[in-house]
């Protein structure tokens, strides 16, 4: 890896750490940068989530006080479901053919854009039904919840949760929004509890799809080292700086950096 390539790849995984610290979006950044490196893109994919894990995984520690009982209840059936989608959406990736993904590429990046673009709506409607004690019954909470639940939207949910998963594992930018508009449609109330059930789970699947791109020999691993780095001081750094700094023109910047994306491949793989 020549020399400028290494500091290119760590600055850019640095703000991306940064990035996921305070707003999310991070994987707009360095994914991006492997593919400008010269790494082909199903190996950049996997690289990628060998460099930005290692964040999640220190996340999910920080939240580990804010799992509920209920939301320990929920867990066993979502880590199941997690674990085989991330199974799936990596082996599926890695019998994707270049040509197909590279096509698919500024979709995905686009995709998690918009997504990026409406999760604050999405929080704010969170949020207003915890507040207001208005979510459905959860599907695995208490008895009597369990009891009022339709049997349709428990398989509804799980079926979205297998798909979400799969999703992860391919791609997965922009998802843990997803995971917390689920979570609330099976019936969790706590917001933190929420996200660290999100997290969790999160931190799971790119886990087990993080095993199946190693076993597949995909992940660039002098890249990777150099951005697990970069990521890892960008997200401890990004943290403290956070609190001094207007989230919302960091918004910006990553809803601006993916659209500038999305773009740039659309032309650049038409």
């Amino acid at each position: 890896m020549p020399f400028g390539h290494a500091i290119f790849l760590f600055v850019a995984a640095l703000v991306a750490g940064a990035l996921n610290s305070v707003a999310g979006g991070g994987s707009f950044i360095s994914f991006p940068a492997l593919l400008v490196s010269g790494i082909e893109p199903i190996a950049a994919n996997a690289t990628n989530t060998c460099a930005l894990w290692p964040g999640t995984i220190a996340s999910t520690v920080a939240y580990r006080k804010a799992l509920t009982p209920e939301a320990r209840k929920m867990l066993p059936p979502l880590i199941v479901l997690g674990v085989i989608g991330g199974i799936v959406g990596a082996y599926i990736l890695l019998h994707t053919p270049q040509e197909m993904f590279v096509k698919l590429i500024p979709w995905l990046l686009l995709l998690a854009t918009l997504v990026f673009v409406f999760s604050t709506r999405i929080t704010s409607w969170l949020r207003a039904r915890t507040q207001s004690g208005d979510a459905p019954a959860g599907l695995l909470g208490s008895a009597q919840a369990e009891k009022r639940t339709p049997p349709l939207l428990m398989l509804g949910g799980l079926i979205i949760e297998l798909v979400l998963a799969t999703y992860i594992g391919y791609f997965g930018a922009g998802a843990g929004i997803l995971v917390l508009a689920l979570l609330a449609l099976l019936g969790m109330e706590n917001i933190h509890a929420m996200n660290g059930v999100k997290t969790l789970l999160v931190s799971l699947v790119n886990g087990v799809a993080l095993l199946t791109f190693i076993v597949g020999h995909r992940i660039v691993w002098p890249e990777a080292a150099v951005m697990v780095v970069g990521a890892a001081l960008g997200g401890y750094f990004g943290a403290r700086v956070a609190l001094k700094m207007n989230p919302q023109y960091i918004r910006r910047v990553v809803i601006a950096v993916g659209f500038g994306m999305s773009v740039y491949f659309f032309f650049r793989y038409r």
